[in-house]
């Protein structure tokens, strides 16, 4: 029962060598050593890129002029891509021309910073 204190057995060493031994023996029937070494066509293979910065990978490949144009027209703006705006956000700045003509000299709109005697006191 759970009260009763056990006898301490005390470990064979033959025993504990056939244990071993047996379990060394069951290693080594399951154990299979791979000399040969092939690739599993199933499984997806990823290429391995090569550095960046190396001169020597880099010379040897010319510019793909398809790849290139791709490059540019992605890098171009959306103005110059498209015909009209594809989001509402882009219809903020879609038309870069004014509304209305803006007139310089007309100081109803114009609120320009004009050095006056009083401007120039508040200054020093």
């Amino acid at each position: 029962m759970a009260g009763h204190p056990r006898e301490k057995v005390i470990p064979d060493e033959v025993h504990q060598n056939q244990i071993l031994r047996e379990l060394y023996l069951k290693e080594l029937r399951t154990q299979k050593l791979y000399t040969q070494y092939h690739v599993n066509p199933l499984r997806k293979i990823h290429t391995v890129t090569r550095k960046p910065m190396s001169w020597h990978d880099n010379l040897e490949e010319p510019a793909d002029a398809r790849f290139l144009n791709l490059i540019h027209h992605a890098a171009e703006g959306p103005r110059k891509r498209y015909p009209e705006t594809q989001t509402e956000n882009q219809e903020v700045g879609w038309d870069l021309e004014p509304l209305i003509n803006p007139e310089r000299h007309d100081h109803r709109l114009n609120h320009f910073r004009v050095c006056s005697d009083i401007t120039l006191q508040g200054l020093q």
